[in-house]
């Protein structure tokens, strides 16, 4: 069986739709673990007019979304795991082809989605390599490189046991939660697949947390990528994998937190820089190819700064 866990906060516009994209599903061994976040809105009536033995309602106050996918995934039943996000919605083939891979025991099954810009309609389909069961190693190193999504949870179906014998829950009370678990799950996963099955919408909306100016959420942020990026490192340090995908795995972490820097301003970008200093993080980019040069010049045009 199959555990979809929905967290939703204030989600009173797009919940029903969400819901209902995958209720039209014809595929059945599927249950539905909906937490609602201590909503203010009319998210918790909407949910009622669901009651139904697939949907499985909790509701609590409000702690966050890494908070609540621990919490659904506490209460999930399903071998696989399955994260769908409140303002996004699947296609009615979403469950296909799945099967052949669960009866495998393939702990991670990543598949493509297409993003849809909510306000002009525009249709977008997200690229990205597609390979047959690897092992976790060789999916991370292919993915780091290749797919800008790699640290999106909602395309991958995930073994539960992955994440519960793997200690590879979300950090409460930080943002940017999928970039600090995605890279570890994959590397202790076994067996990996990329699919080419495009059956994810994920709806850019306004008020997306991606999208937020808040000024002090935005360093609260910077700060939380910087933690996972040290968090990744260390722990990855104990992993058996080779030097070379450890170099690989500070090269993408690196990238990441390099991308908070234009985000920032004033003291706190500064600060930001000096945090960045203290890692050294230059030694972690390496030119691999042109792209990888472009990046490392722009680093001293833009952010005039020198780590060695």
């Amino acid at each position: 069986m199959i555990s979809i866990i929905i967290t939703a906060y204030n989600a009173e516009k797009t919940i029903e739709r969400c819901l209902n994209s995958i209720l039209e599903n014809e595929y059945n061994d599927y249950e539905i673990i909906l937490v609602n976040d201590g909503s203010k809105d009319k998210t918790e009536k909407i949910v009622e007019l669901f009651a139904t033995d697939k949907i499985k309602y909790f509701s609590k106050k409000n702690t966050g979304v890494a908070d609540s996918r621990n919490y659904g995934i506490e209460k999930a039943k399903g071998e696989y795991i399955i994260f769908v996000d409140s303002d996004d919605y699947v296609n009615n083939n979403y469950f296909e082809n799945l099967d052949k891979y669960m009866k495998n025991g393939i702990d991670v099954i990543k598949r493509k989605a297409t993003i849809i810009n909510e306000t002009n309609g525009e249709k977008n389909k997200i690229e990205g390599p597609t390979f047959e069961t690897v092992t976790g190693e060789e999916a991370f190193n292919t993915l780091c490189f290749k797919d800008i999504y790699l640290d999106t949870l909602w395309s991958y179906i995930i073994k539960k046991s992955l994440i519960t014998e793997n200690n590879l829950y979300f950090e409460t009370g930080k943002y940017h939660e999928d970039f600090g678990m995605i890279p570890l799950m994959l590397l202790k996963a076994k067996q990996v697949v990329s699919t080419n099955d495009y059956v994810y919408n994920y709806v850019q909306t306004d008020g997306s947390i991606m999208r937020d100016n808040d000024e002090q959420k935005t360093i609260k942020k910077s700060q939380d990528v910087l933690y996972h990026f040290d968090n990744i490192l260390e722990k990855t340090k104990l992993y058996n994998i080779s030097e070379k995908t450890k170099e690989n795995v500070k090269i993408y972490c690196t990238n990441a937190i390099l991308l908070k820097v234009k985000e920032l301003k004033g003291q706190a970008k500064n600060e930001y820089i000096k945090e960045l200093k203290k890692r050294k993080i230059y030694k972690n980019i390496k030119i691999r190819n042109i792209k990888q040069l472009v990046k490392k010049l722009l680093l001293f045009i833009n952010i005039k700064w020198y780590i060695k």
